[in-house]
């Protein structure tokens, strides 16, 4: 197969062309764990540790609904020091909360655990992921690497390349956590401009695919309201009362500022034909696209 035959799913996906509304991985709590050898395929599942210590850190993991990440600065630049882990988690009051540490031996990760324990300290600066798995989807690779070069440059404290977070024809693809907010469809420029926008706390609709602590539906909503209204801060709209009626939702967005407007967002979801979504993925599926389809003004908060 010749460069030019070859299917990259990102490709595709523009092509169709695919909505990013709506697609973030539901989930609030994140472990990563910086690993500066070759990432395997599936990500920590296939790493070499001690099978005790795996066992303990997943099983923990998998308690809380916790994703867990293989990260590395990029180009594999060597940190100083021995790697580091983190478990960061976006709480159920939108505080944003981090644990850190380090490890020398695979025994090390059972800090992990114990960290998932507790709540975790406030006040570091978000931490900017960028999925780069080559050895997961192709496009990781190629759109996710340019911008982890871009954005380890502008903030190369903040930014790490990691694993598979999903959504791989939406490469290249950003998290921004703990704050729990989902960009795909980046490119090198585009990236340093939403994610500078990001730290200043305005959020804009495009190449917003979701906020991770709310459902697609609800994702598709606050995506459409950032659209027709214009960028805010990650948490100046909070969702209420949201109804279901077959294939449609009627979700209610409220702004929390005195002059904010109470939104009623129209959701409407179809499953699409199969297709390849992925690089690798050569059977045909479907999946869920969501749509808002009408925006009312119902009055002040």
């Amino acid at each position: 197969m010749t460069a030019a035959s070859r299917f990259f799913c990102a490709d595709a996906a523009r092509a169709r062309p695919d909505p990013l509304a709506g697609t973030a991985p539901y989930g609030s709590t994140w472990i990563l764990i910086e690993y500066r050898g070759g990432w395997p395929p599936n990500g920590f599942d296939g790493l070499p540790l001690e099978p005790d210590t795996k066992r303990l850190v997943f099983s923990a993991a998998q308690a809380v609904r916790a994703r867990i990440l293989l990260v590395r600065r990029h180009g594999r630049r060597l940190s100083e020091g021995p790697p580091m882990w983190a478990v960061l988690r976006y709480g159920d009051d939108g505080a944003h909360r981090q644990t850190w540490g380090t490890w020398t031996r695979d025994e090390d990760l059972v800090g992990i655990v114990a960290a998932l324990g507790t709540p975790g300290g406030l006040g570091d600066p978000p931490v900017v992921l960028v999925c780069a798995h080559g050895l997961h989807d192709a496009c990781c690779a190629v759109r996710g690497r340019p911008v982890g070069r871009a954005l380890s440059e502008r903030w190369p404290d903040l930014v790490w390349e990691c694993t598979h977070i999903g959504g791989d024809r939406f490469a290249a693809n950003v998290v921004v956590a703990p704050d729990g907010v989902y960009y795909g469809n980046l490119d090198a420029a585009s990236s340093v401009e939403v994610v500078g926008e990001h730290l200043a706390d305005r959020v804009h609709a495009d190449h917003l695919r979701g906020y991770t602590n709310l459902f697609p539906p609800q994702q598709t909503a606050v995506a459409a309201v950032l659209g027709n209204v214009g960028p805010a801060g990650r948490h100046h709209y909070v969702v209420g009362e949201t109804t279901r009626h077959g294939d449609r939702w009627l979700v209610r967005v409220v702004g929390r500022t005195p002059r904010s407007a109470v939104y009623d967002v129209g959701v409407r979801s179809h499953r699409t034909p199969p297709r390849q979504l992925t690089c690798r993925g050569r059977s045909p599926s479907s999946t869920v696209v969501y749509e808002a389809v009408s925006i009312v003004v119902v009055g002040p908060p």
